[in-house]
């Protein structure tokens, strides 16, 4: 586990989902990236609203860590992160027929991924209700543990690659994580957060 960044990347109005991953597929193997298999990261975003009181609970699994099931939970202007084993899967379930939480919706990233030297590259598209919604490509610097310290050169490898969408100062998240350890929990709230964005430009 190294440091990760999420860039969303555009779909230019004469492309599709596909063909903007192909083209980004081409200029990462030019790169000198090999194919490392497939990714997929997915959501499941339950509601609740009891006397009055909405919640959403967050459900979210990533293939990179198959043991593990990522949940965040939103009241008000609180948030909880919790992560666990697979069994929760079942306990959503039993939550679910009891009426307490809603599935209101499911997203999810999948795609390619890349190994090149000391970077991971996974292209995903977005898609909600099997549509696609935009691309998210993360970049994952392996050496690293402290994002401050090695911010610059992972912006500099994306722009390699992504061009001018990847902007010189760093992602809101990152910049509150930049002294700390990164964790593959914050990867997934990175993940939540750009899910959430989609969703907003659904409405």
């Amino acid at each position: 586990m190294g440091v990760a960044v999420l860039q969303p990347y555009p779909i230019h109005s004469d492309k599709t989902g596909q063909q903007t991953i192909e083209i980004l597929t081409r200029r990462i193997v030019n790169l000198g990236a090999t194919p490392s298999g497939q990714f997929v990261v997915d959501c499941e975003v339950l509601n609740s609203n009891q006397a009055g009181q909405n919640k959403n609970l967050y459900i979210l699994h990533n293939s990179e860590y198959p043991a593990t099931v990522f949940s965040v939970i939103e009241s008000g202007n609180k948030t909880v992160s919790i992560t666990t084993e697979p069994l929760f899967d079942l306990l959503v379930l039993k939550i679910q027929s009891n009426s307490f939480y809603q599935k209101k919706i499911r997203i999810e990233s999948k795609g390619p991924r890349f190994e090149l030297k000391d970077f991971l590259i996974k292209l995903g598209s977005v898609t909600i209700a099997g549509t696609v919604k935009g691309i998210l490509v993360e970049v994952e610097y392996l050496p690293a543990i402290v994002p401050g310290s090695c911010w610059n050169l992972i912006a500099e490898f994306m722009r390699g690659f992504l061009g001018s969408c990847v902007s010189g100062v760093a992602p809101p998240y990152f910049k509150t994580r930049a002294n700390d350890s990164f964790t593959p929990v914050d990867t997934i709230q990175q993940y939540l957060e750009q899910f959430n964005n989609a969703r907003k430009s659904q409405r």
